[in-house]
């Protein structure tokens, strides 16, 4: 069994940005204080929820620095690293990992796509050539390409692949995925509302959206989940659905940083060419988080 990243619940964190659209390091910073004593087990930087896409190479690679310097190690800080530019992704790790990444996580190529046997080679050729070891990033909606169960046997040969974040809503190929692959890759939900569904077919966690603002709660699903006490996480999961919905009324992280701001969080904007959410649609998140007493 190769060595595992984490357990439980990891948040996507949002970049914070300044009014004027430039990012809030110092926001940043009391950001990862405040998921780390909130209890999460892990974090990911420049994500999708983290609006890696429009992120230029210095501002990635300083973001990384600073979560990883107010992280002081306490937890698993995972950068996003993936491309559709292979060798631009080897340069990316490196200097993540110079900057205090423990971990990538690798989206798969998106736009110019790949066939299966290039996602082989394209994730081979990247593990071969980094020290950190990586979680396969699979969201079909965005990149417009699906990793296939039999691809993730294949590429879970190399020791430096040790997981995938998988987001392609498929439950089917989740099972697939873990009877092939077993114990040679871990497996996080990537959509919040599938996370104890993922975990009953043999997952370990999830890397949460929700737990930009309820990191406790995402925390505790997945701990009773894997400690056997199945019914509770099960009622924490129908529970909270509703308001995981809600975070995705919109193009994440468009309505996550919407409800942090609601709540005084400081999320600040999301960059061009995300747009605000509607008046209308502001409202309705705003009713979503007082029922669950948030607000």
């Amino acid at each position: 069994m190769k060595k595992r990243i984490f357990t439980g619940a990891a948040t996507a964190l949002i970049t914070p940005m300044n009014n004027d659209g430039s990012v809030n390091f110092e926001r940043l910073s009391s950001l990862v204080d405040e998921q780390v004593n909130g209890g999460i087990d892990a974090l990911v930087i420049c994500g999708t929820t983290g609006e890696k896409s429009t992120l230029n190479y210095e501002e990635h690679v300083k973001v990384i620095e600073t979560a990883a310097k107010a992280n002081h190690g306490r937890v698993p800080l995972i950068a996003g690293t993936g491309s559709n530019d292979t060798v631009y992704s080897v340069g990316l790790c490196k200097d993540a990992e110079e900057a205090g990444a423990d971990a990538f996580l690798m989206v798969t190529p998106y736009y110019n796509k790949t066939s299966q046997r290039g996602l082989v080679a394209h994730y081979n050729y990247i593990a071969d050539r980094v020290d950190k070891p990586i979680i396969l990033y699979n969201v079909p909606s965005r990149t417009g390409v699906a990793i296939k169960p039999e691809t993730y046997k294949e590429i879970s040969k190399h020791p430096n692949i040790v997981a995938v974040k998988e987001a392609n809503g498929d439950l089917s190929a989740v099972a697939k995925t873990k009877y092939l692959c077993g114990d040679e890759l871990d497996i996080y939900s990537g959509n919040d509302d599938q996370t104890v569904p993922i975990m009953s077919l043999g997952g370990i966690g999830v890397i949460s959206v929700l737990s930009n603002i309820l990191p406790g709660v995402m925390h505790r699903m997945c701990e009773e989940y894997l400690s056997g006490n199945t019914k509770e996480a099960t009622e924490m999961q129908i529970k909270y659905t509703g308001l995981m919905n809600a975070l995705f009324s919109d193009v994440n992280p468009i309505p996550v940083k919407e409800a942090m701001n609601i709540l005084g969080m400081n999320a600040g904007p999301c960059r061009l060419p995300l747009y605000p959410m509607a008046e209308s649609a502001i409202d309705s998140l705003k009713e979503k988080l007082k029922e669950f007493g948030c607000l």
